[in-house]
């Protein structure tokens, strides 16, 4: 993948997330116009953009509480902490994000916040399992979304999907309680806002799910451009998908199932490796020193 074809693809990244939370948009926005009203439909627009204004108040640690996570001090984790001053560094970043233990055996981490106050989860056994420099290419990860916003792109997301989906179910609520009077009456039933009703969503959802796995295709590459490295985070996701198929084997003794691709919150594996190794030096931008060069690997 050459540095045109990688502004090309963050440029249709960029269309895609619009398009797809204009489509959330235009059914939370539907589905409340037919239910009140033009003011209604403001209303709930309106509601939930303050919503999402007013979410980078709620502090990290309150929302990492919620999974039983537990800060990481430098002490307990110098090594993670030096990669992250330098990631946090090359991102712009104000601060650099704390570090929070999981407990879970999961191979899980995840960020949350935003650009000027964030966190990241890694769960034990992430530590446990993946190298340091495997590691290194998680956190480029998950610091790649820190720096794109992405934490807050999907959290207004979330807050319309949830939002559809309470009007739905309050306008098959109303529609059902007015049948007998809305037939008996011989008023003309219009059956497209019924149909939206019932489909918003279904289709708020595919939607959200199609932003995540936009975004994740980002990250993967702003972690790539972090580190001026691809293969850190390529040795990682193969670990990663390699033993937590194993795990989900000796748990549930199945084998891992195949999702749909329209059902996945995050690309394939394969794709994901894929496109990173599609990366050339040309693509990352100007030789950076790579992870070796930071610790004794």
């Amino acid at each position: 993948m050459k540095r045109l074809d990688l502004y090309r693809h963050r440029l249709g990244n960029w269309l895609h997330s619009v398009l797809l939370m204009l489509l959330m948009a235009g059914l939370l926005g539907y589905l409340a116009l037919i239910l009140a009203g033009a003011e209604f439909a403001l209303a709930v627009i309106v509601a939930v953009l303050a919503l999402f204004w007013l979410n980078p108040l709620v502090p990290p640690a309150w929302l990492l509480q919620l999974f039983r996570a537990r800060p990481l001090s430098r002490r307990e984790a110098p090594q993670l902490y030096l990669i992250m001053d330098i990631l946090a560094e090359r991102a712009g970043l104000t601060r650099v994000p704390r570090l929070y233990f999981l407990p879970s055996p999961m191979l899980n981490a995840f960020a949350v916040g935003d650009r000027n106050n964030a966190a990241i989860a890694l769960s034990e056994g992430l530590l446990r399992q993946l190298s340091l420099y495997e590691l290194a290419g998680v956190l480029a990860h998950e610091t790649s979304h820190i720096r794109g916003n992405d934490i807050r792109v999907l959290t207004l997301a979330d807050l319309s999907g949830r939002v559809t989906r309470g009007l739905s179910m309050m306008g098959g609520f109303l529609f059902v309680l007015n049948l007998p009077l809305l037939i008996f009456s011989g008023v003309y039933i219009s059956w497209i806002p019924i149909l939206v009703m019932v489909l918003a969503p279904l289709v708020s959802d595919l939607a959200q799910l199609a932003l995540s796995r936009v975004r994740e295709f980002q990250a993967d590459l702003g972690a790539a451009e972090l580190l001026g490295d691809a293969r850190p985070l390529i040795s990682a996701l193969l670990r990663m998908d390699r033993v937590g198929g194993n795990l989900l084997e000796r748990w549930f003794l199945v084998e891992k199932p195949a999702e749909p691709s329209i059902l996945r919150t995050h690309p394939t594996t394969q794709e994901r490796v894929e496109r990173l190794r599609s990366l050339d030096q040309d693509t990352l931008g100007p030789p950076r020193p790579g992870i070796e060069s930071w610790l004794p690997l």
